[in-house]
């Protein structure tokens, strides 16, 4: 997430007072795929066993899928984003999930804005419940 959409998805985190170093952000597949495509179905299902492994060793309370090509993947489903998002969803029996847009979605389309931002209040709230909060330095630090 760099550029644009990067500096977008740093002010939403902000927001909701979380900072970039305060979370882990990875990608469906480890390589870009030619001319920014989306990458096919068969690339994705190579790709997804390392992404799977790298979710095992980061262990996040909160999986958060930035568009549809993530959540698709990650959700093994051919849903619309629209229908995806809003709500937290079990993932492979040991983490939580949810779908908001991709920052770059919402350059392209300013109307999604205010969906990601009821999604991101939601992801706050739970991540409050579920006591994520990072740990504050010790005095004196």
């Amino acid at each position: 997430f760099v550029g644009a959409s990067g500096q977008l998805l740093t002010k939403i985190l902000a927001a909701i007072k979380v900072k970039r170093d305060d979370i882990y952000i990875a990608n469906i597949l480890k390589h870009r795929p030619p001319e920014n495509r989306n990458p096919k179905a068969e690339e994705r299902a190579r790709s997804l066993p390392f992404l799977e492994r790298q979710i095992d060793i980061i262990r996040p309370k909160i999986i958060v899928c930035l568009g549809l090509v993530s959540a698709q993947t990650l959700l093994s489903s051919k849903k619309r984003l629209k229908d995806l998002r809003g709500s937290f969803q079990p993932y492979r029996n040991a983490y939580e999930l949810t779908v908001t847009y991709h920052p770059a979605a919402l350059l392209r389309n300013p109307n999604f804005k205010r969906d990601t931002w009821e999604d991101v209040q939601k992801i706050r709230a739970r991540y409050d419940a579920l006591g994520c909060t990072p740990e504050l330095p010790p005095m004196g630090s």
